[in-house]
């Protein structure tokens, strides 16, 4: 791991391993999670869940009435446990246009039905790509508590 250009992290959820994992799975519930801002909505979410199997997801920014699509490829998908895929923007201008990076995804029983994820997404060309992930992720992670695992 590459401490300069790595990002690193660490949220945990009010919610089972298997239920975590289906969130970030299945279509139907990124669907209801997936975007970079608390109003921002997924247009199209695709997900062939196996390795060598592609996704695609798209999220609408409804002030800028923009819409931002990554896609890739399946690496690993072991239920509930992981998660690894590549990374690349369709979205022309995006900050790491043209350059394909890399998140693990992992599940992680924190007891009580709670579950950590530990999210690394490597392979950026600097800390000014990382950390505009950083935020887009964080956002993600966000919607993800407050849309699916609410109290």
């Amino acid at each position: 791991m590459n401490a300069t250009t790595d990002l690193r992290i660490e949220r945990t959820f009010d919610a089972p391993r298997a239920r975590v994992f289906e969130a970030w799975s299945n279509p139907e519930v990124l669907r209801r999670w997936w975007g970079a801002g608390p109003d921002w909505t997924s247009p199209a979410v695709e997900v062939d869940l196996r390795p060598g199997g592609a996704y695609r997801l798209s999220m609408q920014d409804p002030a800028a009435d923009a819409v931002y699509t990554v896609g890739g490829e399946f690496i690993e998908v072991t239920p509930p446990e992981r998660l690894v895929y590549t990374w690349a923007w369709e979205t022309p201008g995006s900050p790491t246009d043209g350059l394909t990076t890399t998140v693990s995804v992992e599940f992680v029983e924190a007891g009580d039905k709670r579950t950590t994820v530990l999210l690394t997404h490597t392979g950026f060309a600097d800390a000014t790509q990382r950390d505009l992930h950083g935020e887009g992720w964080g956002a993600c992670l966000t919607n993800l508590a407050t849309r699916e695992f609410a109290s």
